[in-house]
């Protein structure tokens, strides 16, 4: 049985380089040079990274609307309970 490749060294990956490689991985696909079994592979790697990138943007707009003007006036991060979705 083969090892299952964790997601670790995505999730390390600053999102604009995540996306950067993203970008290329589909560049590269769309080109008609790639056998089947290097196209599979570039598939599989930019999914991996789509869910990563996905996975960041959700954590930054919970950040974003956790944000909440304190009484001076300052962004401060409330906790979960109070934010209204």
């Amino acid at each position: 049985m083969a090892a299952k490749k964790t997601n670790k060294a995505t999730n390390e990956v600053p999102f604009e380089e995540g996306l950067k490689k993203l970008e290329s991985i589909v560049e590269e696909m769309e080109g008609d040079n790639l056998p089947l079994e290097k196209l599979l592979e570039r598939y599989e790697e930019g999914t991996r990274l789509a869910k990563d990138c996905q996975a960041k943007l959700e954590d930054a707009e919970l950040k974003i609307q956790k944000l909440q003007p304190n009484a001076a006036g300052e962004d401060e991060l409330v906790d979960d309970d109070s934010v209204e979705l």
